[in-house]
C-alpha cells in the first residue's frame, strides 16, 4: 500500500503550484514559438536564456503534473486508477489531433505518462527512485545500440513515417521529442514531491537550495565531461549533453533541478504576491494550462502564419510573441475565471472522463 504522508493541501500551496504551471506553461510558448519562428543560432543574452528554457519548462510542467497525480492518489488510490486512465486515454486522442498540425505536441505523451505513473503510484519513494535511474540507464543503452536519427530530418525538425506503427512507437520511447523513455521519471519525481510537506517552508527552501545545487552540478559535469570526451571522440560529447534531444541523464538531473527551484521558488512567494494582489492575476491561466496549450497552437501559431512569421525570425520578435500570447491568454483566463470554474477542454475531461 502507498504510505500516506501528507495532508489535504492548503489553497496557499495549491495557488503555489497554479503559479508554477503558469510559469512553466510561459517557457512552453516561448520554446514553442522560437521554434516554428525559425529563432535559431543567434548569439546574445536573450538566446542565451531562451535556450535554457528548452527542455526544462517541459520537464517543469511534467513534474507538476506528477505532483497533481500523487496528490490526487493520497485520496484514494481505487478512484484514482479509473479516473487517470480514462484522463490519459482522453489526452492521447487531443494529443493525436494536436500532432496533426503540431508534430512536437507533449499532450499524446502524457496521455502515456500518467497510464504508466498510475500503475507505478503505489510504490514508495526508494522504488520510484530506482525506476527513474532504471529509465535513464535505459535510454543509455538504447542510444547505444539504436539509431537515434532514424525517422529524423535534422534540417527540418520533421519525422518521416510517424503514423507508422514502426515510427510511431520509436518516436513515442525513444527519438521523439519527450520519449517516455527516461521522461517518465519526471512524472515519477512529481509523485515523489506530492509525498512531502510541500506546504511547510523549510522543504520549499530545500527545493530552490536542491534544485540550484542539481542544475550547477549537472551544466558543471556536462561542460567538464564535454570538453574531454571531445578529445577523445567528438561523438561522445553527446552523452555528457545536458540539452534536451536526447535527453541524456545529466539533462535530466539539470530538468529535475530546474523544475525544484520552479516549484519550490512559487509555493515560497506565492503568500506575498496574494499580499500584493497579484497571484489571483496569474493562478487562472496556471488552472487552465490545457486549455491555453491547445490555443497557443491553434490560435498563437495560425495567427503568426497568418501573418508571415513563422520562419526566418529574430529571437527578440519570438519572445514578443510569445509573450503577448501569454498575456493575452492571462486576461482571457482571468475573466473565463469569473464565470467558470475550469477552462473549455479541462471542462470536457472532467465530463468525459471524471
Amino acid at each position: 500500500m502507498m504510505k500516506q504522508t501528507q495532508q489535504s493541501p492548503k489553497n496557499n500551496r495549491l495557488e503555489g503550484l497554479d503559479l508554477a504551471r503558469f510559469l512553466a506553461f510561459v517557457g512552453m510558448v516561448i520554446v514553442n514559438f522560437k521554434i516554428v519562428m525559425g529563432a535559431e543560432g543567434e548569439t546574445g543574452v536573450l538566446n542565451l536564456l531562451t535556450s535554457a528554457l528548452e527542455g526544462r519548462a517541459a520537464a517543469t510542467f511534467v513534474v507538476l503534473a506528477g505532483i497533481g497525480l500523487g496528490l490526487a492518489g493520497l485520496k484514494g488510490l481505487d478512484p484514482t486508477v479509473s479516473v487517470t486512465i480514462k484522463r490519459a486515454l482522453f489526452l492521447l486522442i487531443i494529443g493525436l489531433l494536436n500532432m496533426m498540425i503540431f508534430e512536437a505536441d507533449i499532450l499524446h505523451y502524457y496521455g502515456f505518462y500518467f497510464l504508466f505513473g498510475i500503475f507505478l503510484l503505489p510504490l514508495g519513494v526508494p522504488a520510484l527512485l530506482g525506476v527513474l535511474l532504471g529509465l535513464n540507464i535505459t535510454f543509455m543503452v538504447m542510444i547505444l545500440k539504436l539509431n537515434y536519427d532514424a525517422g529524423w530530418n535534422w534540417d527540418n525538425l520533421t519525422y518521416i513515417g510517424l503514423w507508422t506503427p514502426v515510427g510511431f512507437i520509436r518516436n513515442l520511447f525513444f527519438n521523439g521529442w519527450h520519449p517516455v523513455i527516461p521522461w517518465l521519471g519526471f512524472l515519477l519525481f512529481g509523485i515523489i514531491l506530492s509525498r512531502t510537506s510541500l506546504a511547510e517552508r523549510a522543504t520549499q527552501w530545500k527545493l530552490v537550495l536542491g534544485g540550484v545545487i542539481a542544475f550547477v552540478v549537472a551544466e558543471g559535469v556536462s561542460a567538464w565531461l564535454m570538453g574531454r570526451l571531445g578529445q577523445i571522440d567528438p561523438e561522445l560529447v553527446l552523452l555528457a549533453s545536458t540539452a534536451p534531444v536526447p535527453p541524456m541523464p545529466l539533462y535530466t538531473v539539470a530538468g529535475l533541478g530546474a523544475a525544484c527551484i520552479v516549484v519550490g521558488g512559487c509555493l515560497l512567494i506565492s503568500d506575498r504576491l496574494k499580499a500584493l494582489e497579484v497571484l489571483h492575476l496569474l493562478t487562472p491561466a496556471g488552472r487552465q494550462t490545457l486549455t491555453l496549450y491547445i490555443a497557443h497552437i491553434l490560435v498563437g501559431m495560425g495567427t503568426l502564419e497568418a501573418l508571415g512569421m513563422l520562419g526566418e525570425q529574430t529571437v527578440a520578435q519570438a519572445v514578443g510573441a510569445s509573450l503577448l500570447f501569454c498575456f493575452v491568454a492571462t486576461v482571457y483566463a482571468l475573466i473565463w475565471a469569473r464565470w467558470f470554474n475550469r477552462g473549455p477542454i479541462e471542462a470536457m475531461m472532467r465530463r468525459l472522463a471524471g
